[in-house]
């Protein structure tokens, strides 16, 4: 039997982790497609409109596991000199496997061409093409060029159709990656020598698992640590840790009193230790100005890495969506929404129709986050007409966010001040499970951008995921009522 090769994916497994890369190659997690608009999905998207980059490119369609035929068809198509470019080519060098976004033919050799839709180049891409140059070296294949194609966020679409050699941003990083290539060739032998192991490493989780990447393997790496695990509470330093574990503490719970933490990590200490809140006497004056009648406002935005519309940019924040309950002094809820039209830019029917919302009314609006806040001026920046009504809707807004920071911890937090962690602890039986297309910003973000894009037409699909999205934006803003409320409880008992 052939021993395990490497890939471009594995390679940055192994930099990253050894134990992360013996456990995809010996027992890896079940596939799973991108969902259409996720962050994988638009990555694939962009990767595609690359190629238009060069006209007359052949793509090597060959799968993943055909990498013999793949290889064999790169091959002859660099031996024809009509092909100006290749996309996904194939090439295998010692046993390390590469597919190449775009191999572009050049008088003096090939120019390898690396594609990312981030808007920027990170330092970790540069060990990714590093190893593709090192495969097509071994390979006898002449380098020319090497770069790193990414997304320019300073592109605005015009009134047509996007430009696409406007849109990316191309990068000579042959320097950098000839840095990367020194030591790449002792690299390697310890990951082959890895994959060649009946059993995975033995590696303490730490920082490292989310650097560069979250590993996938998370939970099986640190199921035998306690659920207050010390890594767990919020700005642990690397000092701090070290000197814990060799104190033999593992647990929040266990840090010892008189151990140097700060005020809040003393709290979240206490509150694990004891299994009661912490809820601060200055609770009272915080919420002093924000008893019923009030309103609690969420939004839901899209960042279309490609740009719909005219005057836009890839990545820009465009609103789409609004939830609105307004508490009574009896305490009785009413609820509105505003979900855009799929057939052009949303921002000035959602600020319309939000100013129509709030008129007439000077009651606080109840925020979790200042991002309501950035998105209306950002709003009043670009419709200046609307400037007066959006700013005074930022005059009334009132976040909760940092008086949970400040004045409340409970056990069922997790160890985060999220509104999804907060709510269903002050209210249990409060949650999203019950959401399925569409539970969180991400998936509204990208199920609105597949509406938008057209790329769902079928009109009992598109009523689904406009269902789908009005129930998440309303269960945002029925998580502020609630932690709202539980807030108030805990004043009106102390």
């Amino acid at each position: 039997m052939a021993s395990p090769h490497l890939t471009k994916s594995r390679y940055m497994s192994g930099l990253q982790c050894l134990r992360r890369l013996w456990l995809q190659v010996h027992e890896p997690q079940d596939y799973e497609v991108p969902s259409p608009g996720s962050p994988l999905d638009f990555g694939r998207e962009i990767g595609e409109k690359a190629h238009l980059l060069f006209p007359g490119g052949i793509l090597v369609d060959e799968e993943p596991w055909q990498h013999a035929e793949a290889a064999e068809r790169t091959a002859r198509l660099m031996q024809d000199p009509t092909v100006p470019a290749i996309f996904e080519a194939a090439l295998v060098d010692c046993n390390v496997r590469v597919r190449v976004d775009i191999l572009v033919r050049r008088p003096d050799g090939w120019g390898l061409l690396e594609v990312k839709s981030s808007s920027r180049v990170k330092d970790h891409y540069l060990n990714d093409i590093a190893l593709q140059a090192h495969v097509l070296n071994g390979a006898g294949v002449t380098l020319s060029a090497i770069e790193i194609v990414h997304v320019n966020t300073r592109y605005v679409r015009g009134a047509g159709e996007v430009d696409w050699p406007l849109f990316f941003t191309r990068v000579d990083v042959a320097d950098e990656t000839k840095e990367r290539r020194v030591g790449l060739p002792e690299q390697l032998p310890p990951m082959h020598q890895c994959l060649l192991s009946e059993t995975p490493p033995r590696t303490e989780p730490g920082d490292h698992c989310g650097d560069p990447y979250e590993c996938e393997f998370w939970d099986r790496c640190t199921a035998d640590k306690p659920a207050d695990w010390i890594a767990h509470l919020p700005y642990m330093t690397a000092v701090r840790k070290t000197a814990l574990e060799a104190l033999g503490v593992t647990a929040i719970s266990a840090i010892p009193q008189g151990f140097p933490l700060s005020w809040k990590q003393e709290i979240i200490r206490d509150a694990m230790a004891t299994g009661q809140p912490y809820v601060s006497p200055d609770l009272a004056r915080l919420l002093h100005g924000l008893k019923p009648p009030v309103c609690y406002l969420d939004f839901e935005a899209m960042m279309p890495p490609i740009p719909l519309y005219q005057g836009t940019r890839p990545y820009q924040t465009l609103p789409f969506q609004w939830s609105l309950h307004v508490m009574t002094p009896d305490g009785d809820l009413t609820h509105q929404g505003f979900l855009a039209a799929a057939d052009g830019d949303p921002r000035r029917a959602f600020a319309e129709s939000l100013i129509g919302a709030l008129a007439g009314s000077d009651m606080p609006i109840i925020v979790y986050s200042s991002y309501e806040q950035t998105r209306l001026k950002e709003l009043a920046g670009h419709f200046p007409d609307l400037g007066t009504p959006l700013t005074a809707i930022i005059e009334r807004l009132a976040d909760l966010l940092p008086i949970i920071r400040g004045a409340v911890y409970f056990p069922g937090f997790n160890f985060s001040n999220s509104i999804k962690s907060v709510a269903p602890a002050l209210c249990p039986g409060f949650g999203y499970d019950d959401l399925e297309d569409v539970a969180d910003g991400t998936a509204a973000a990208g199920t609105f951008v597949q509406l938008a894009s057209g790329k769902v037409s079928d009109p009992a699909e598109v009523m689904r995921l406009r269902a789908a999205l009005s129930a998440y934006c309303e269960r945002d803003t029925m998580a502020m009522v609630v932690v709202h409320r539980a807030l108030m409880a805990l004043v009106a008992d102390a």
